[in-house]
């Protein structure tokens, strides 16, 4: 059982979220919004050694004087030049954007006063065509406004999902255009691409080329990792000219010769027979939540020691001398100090009281969810609970909502569905009693209608899914008859508590069933949660920096207190990570008050970390959900819905708030 934070005073987490005294570090970018499923994150092999990481953080610092050397040595006095900009493809009206100064074309876009009328979305989810020709090329929201031509006409969209990574500050633009090359990438994918995904968002299929530039003394890979559009690991990929197709440019190659060609991305071989061998088996996933959009910690150190040789190049090519022993001696000299500021975090005897406070909270805790009643009533509650399957997209968690009907969360579904379907070839399947090491023994389970699913990704990500009937045994015995679906948990939904103990019971990593106590942290006490967190690593300032980079990505600042979702949801620390998505959260009592949805997450080698997990209050998933079925006029399942509530408070006055409502349109 994992310790848990404790709920002592200290500074604040948003501190680590300030604006640098350094203009060039603040990307003027909103973070987006939807944290991966389960608070999965991605990572790469290879552990973080304290030699590499004490490398990184000398790195770190060095690239972060990278904006200010680049600017002494590259300065664009003069820089001046106009393009123009649609926020539709059917809008007839064309603005000016005028560039003074070299920037990111979004940076240069948003200096339009309509942009705040016209888009909404975070930048993650912006498409930015180059040009008015029929989908020909797109660009990514930090390619250079240096490189788009005088006058060019761009038309900047958005999708409902993420397109592109979020790109930190090392990546803000001062060059001027000669010293970038810029090629052109197929959407179509060369040899062996055909069942394999290249893009973070296939919407991006819909145009012919993603534009892509890279700094000359840049690989291919690093351009297109940059890029951000592209996914976490092309593995090891070649390009194929357009033209010549037989032509190859390998991905450590220099971009300095790919100006204006155009290719297509191909893959070895034996990737695609791993990939197809993959997809054949039906109870494995490749599972998109380890392919997030947030890089890992060690990722980003290596991204740092890739910044300092590009100073140190430059220095070179500009004639000056470098001693990099006298880089690294100030840059050690800095540490000492950071060191002292994150000790002032905990002053005198204070971190030992912390720790006192903490074992004091998990005792309490372990004393609730041992008592014998409570594990009893909470096993027999857990026979509802199940593991979903999408077979090649996701596992995860659910649990009977009612009938055969099941609740879990939307992002398993994730680009599966077309309104209220799941898409033609989709596959789910549902386990029940997978909770045996040897789950064969005695787990069975169900496909799922594909004609019927409620659906909410965004607000409230959660799905209804309903289930066939007919049963299916992983060893088949005399005893399949028999089987049925457990008792729906509906008539067990309660609000979410202020405070106290909570428990989840799921199927992390896909596999057999676990319950995992824990307890609610309450609101005004998330920063400090997340503080407990870090303070692990309060030795390398560094990394601390790294992960609240990270989190700030996947805007967690919407939970504190003020923030867009601090009110709506439950919060929580839990072991729970991938694979957990759509468990129950049970209260001390045994009532369900919230589905496990995702946590703030970041990765090191092969081990993800949480700073903290929350949950979607059930009883507003069943009002939206109620709400869904009145529309409809699902008049059978709303009598269902009204039979299981007869002796739940909470229920019965969620479905007479809609008979007022009803009364008053009346």
């Amino acid at each position: 059982m994992p310790s848990r934070k404790s709920q002592s005073q200290s500074k604040d987490i948003r501190s680590f979220f300030k604006k640098s005294d350094n203009p060039q570090s603040n990307r003027s970018s909103t973070p987006t919004e939807s944290t991966q499923p389960g608070g999965a994150t991605s990572f790469q092999p290879g552990g973080a050694t304290d030699c590499q990481l004490g490398e990184a953080m000398n790195c770190e610092a060095a690239a972060q004087t990278r904006v200010k050397r680049e600017n002494d040595c590259d300065s664009m006095d003069g820089h001046s030049h106009q393009f123009r900009v649609k926020f539709s493809r059917t809008d007839c009206e064309e603005y000016t954007v005028t560039c003074d100064k070299p920037c990111t074309v979004l940076k240069a876009i948003k200096s339009l006063e309509i942009y705040k009328k016209k888009m909404k979305c975070s930048d993650e989810k912006i498409v930015i065509q180059l040009g008015k020709e029929d989908r020909e090329s797109i660009v990514a929201t930090h390619f250079p406004c240096s490189l788009i031509e005088h006058d060019k006409c761009l038309i900047i969209s958005d999708e409902s999902e993420q397109v592109e990574v979020a790109q930190d500050q090392y990546y803000e633009t001062t060059y001027s255009s000669e010293k970038y090359s810029v090629f052109y990438i197929d959407t179509v994918g060369g040899k062996y691409t055909r069942t394999k995904q290249l893009f973070r968002n296939n919407a991006l299929k819909q145009f012919k080329y993603l534009c892509v530039y890279g700094e000359k003394w840049e690989t291919v890979e690093e351009a297109l990792k940059r890029d951000g559009r592209f996914i976490d690991n092309l593995g090891n990929f070649t390009l194929s000219d357009n033209d010549e197709q037989n032509r190859i440019t390998e991905r450590t190659q220099k971009v300095d010769n790919l100006n204006g060609k155009q290719f297509k991305i191909c893959l070895p071989r034996r990737e695609k027979a791993d990939d197809e061998k993959h997809q054949e088996n039906p109870g494995t996933s490749s599972n998109p939540q380890q392919k997030s959009a947030t890089r890992p910690v060690l990722d980003i150190a290596k991204q740092s020691v890739v910044s300092v040789r590009k100073v140190i190049n430059k220095m070179k090519e500009s004639g000056s001398s470098v001693d990099i022993q006298e880089i690294y001696e100030i840059l050690r000299k800095q540490c000492p100090a950071l060191r002292k500021l994150m000790e002032s975090r905990f002053p005198g005897d204070s971190y030992q009281t912390a720790l006192e406070l903490k074992k004091e909270d998990f005792g309490k805790i372990q004393q609730s969810f041992s008592e014998v009643h409570r594990v009893r009533k909470l096993l027999k509650l857990g026979e509802s609970v199940c593991k979903v399957v999408v077979p090649g997209v996701f596992d995860g968690t659910g649990f009977v909502l009612f009938d055969n009907f099941i609740l879990t969360n939307g992002h398993l579904f994730k680009d599966r569905v077309d309104g209220d379907r799941l898409m033609e070839g989709t596959e789910v399947f549902v386990f029940f009693n997978y909770d045996d090491p040897e789950p064969f023994s005695n787990s069975y389970y169900f496909s799922v209608d594909k004609s019927y699913i409620c659906l909410n990704k965004d607000e409230l990500d959660y799905a209804v899914l309903k289930l066939n009937p007919q049963v299916q045994k992983l060893r088949q015995t005399t005893e399949t008859e028999k089987l049925k679906v457990p008792p729906g948990l509906l008539k067990n939904f309660g609000p979410v508590p202020e405070n106290g103990e909570a428990c989840i019971i799921g199927h992390p990593a896909g596999g057999v069933k676990k319950m995992d106590p824990t307890c609610i942290i309450e609101k005004e006490k998330r920063g400090q949660a997340v503080n407990d967190h870090l303070d692990q690593y309060k030795e390398n300032t560094f990394i601390i920096q790294l992960i609240a980079n990270i989190i700030k990505n996947q805007n967690i600042e919407s939970i504190m207190i003020g923030g867009t979702r601090a009110e709506k949801i439950a919060t929580y620390n839990s072991f729970m990570y991938h694979g957990s998505s759509g468990s129950p959260v049970f209260d001390a009592q045994g009532q369900v008050f919230g589905l496990h949805t995702a946590g703030f997450t970041y990765g090191f080698s092969n081990h993800t970390e949480s700073v903290i997990e929350f949950a979607q209050p059930v009883l507003t998933i069943l009002e939206h959900f109620v709400g869904h079925l009145k529309e409809r006029g699902d008049e059978e399942l709303l009598r269902r819905v009204e039979e299981e509530a007869q002796r739940n408070p909470y229920l019965k006055k969620i479905l007479n708030s809609f008979c007022e409502e009803d009364m008053d349109v009346d």
